[in-house]
């Protein structure tokens, strides 16, 4: 990860763009926590109700001593769902391996998750799983490794990424398959809601990013000069997220000036919304199999599992 090279680009390129992953230092993590619990924001309770009730059958698709591989574990809340319908089947996973680029917010997880779950082994890997990383060697005795990735965080890739994350998963998980949550297309008003809630916890998250980065970086972004802006661009089938200056004012980093615009903005985020074929379709071209689907009543969300 090179935030200091990111941000420094993303200033003197136009249309300004940074990549959401630099969302997720501490302080970033613990907000989108925040996120995930605000009524506006659907994904997560929806997401989290579909693994309670698919549990025993999500148990019978993973098998007894997988190794379970999560892309961006962040705070762990959804893999003991995951964990609880093993450990009921009888079939309990050799070991658990979550992969987040907050080491610190990584680290403190992992511990609360060996508390409840004594017996497990836990080893996380701090890695940015964008650009190549090593997983331990499998345990001997384990039978295969089955990614965990929800959360939708498939839709913040555009497409050609999405089909490059299904290419490393496709390698990483060779011989076992991917557990993946996708978000719906749906209404857009329950779209914009849940990215621009009313208590402003997803302006702080997106404001944050800037507050990395003087903290980090040495900037000097006046966050009272910037304001969080997000819309479903329905043509794209795509919430967008961005930063927008709402004056003309000029920022400085590592001794440069860039200058903004009145409401010129820094992309920060795109979350993709699917149908089950353009999301198996995107895997197929990643080079996993499509498995059983399983959605909401209300088609929200979803869970695909796609074979490696």
């Amino acid at each position: 990860m090179n935030f200091a090279h990111d941000m420094r680009q993303a200033l003197a390129t136009r249309p300004r763009a940074i990549a959401p992953k630099y969302f997720y230092d501490a302080p970033g993590s613990a907000i989108f926590d925040q996120i995930c619990d605000l009524p506006e924001y659907y994904p997560t309770r929806t997401e989290t109700a579909l693994l309670q009730d698919r549990a025993a059958e999500l148990a019978a698709q993973i098998g007894p001593q997988a190794e379970l591989v999560e892309f961006g574990a962040g705070s762990m809340a959804k893999v003991p769902l995951l964990l609880d319908a093993l450990l009921a089947a009888g079939t309990p996973p050799a070991r658990y391996l979550p992969i987040d680029i907050s080491g610190e917010h990584l680290q403190a997880a992992a511990q609360r998750l060996r508390q409840k779950y004594p017996g497990l082994r836990v080893e996380p890997v701090v890695a940015d799983y964008g650009l190549p990383f090593e997983l331990p060697a499998p345990l001997p005795g384990s039978t295969r490794r089955v990614g965990f990735f929800p959360g939708s965080t498939i839709g913040n890739y555009t497409p050609p990424e999405a089909i490059e994350f299904f290419k490393m998963a496709a390698r990483v998980l060779q011989g076992g398959a991917l557990l993946i949550g996708a978000d719906l297309i749906k209404d857009p008003s329950m779209l914009h809601a849940a990215y621009s809630d009313a208590q402003g916890v997803t302006a702080a998250f997106n404001l944050n990013l800037l507050a990395r980065a003087n903290r980090e970086l040495g900037t000097n972004f006046n966050l009272a000069q910037f304001a969080h802006s997000a819309f479903y661009n329905a043509p794209l089938q795509r919430i967008e997220m961005h930063l927008m200056s709402l004056c003309r004012q000029t920022v400085a980093m590592a001794g440069q000036n860039f200058e903004f615009e009145e409401g010129e903005t820094i992309h920060t985020e795109n979350s993709y919304k699917f149908t089950l074929d353009s999301l198996r379709a995107l895997a197929k071209a990643g080079g996993l199999g499509a498995g059983p689907a399983w959605t909401d009543a209300d088609r929200r969300f979803s869970l695909h599992w796609l074979t490696a």
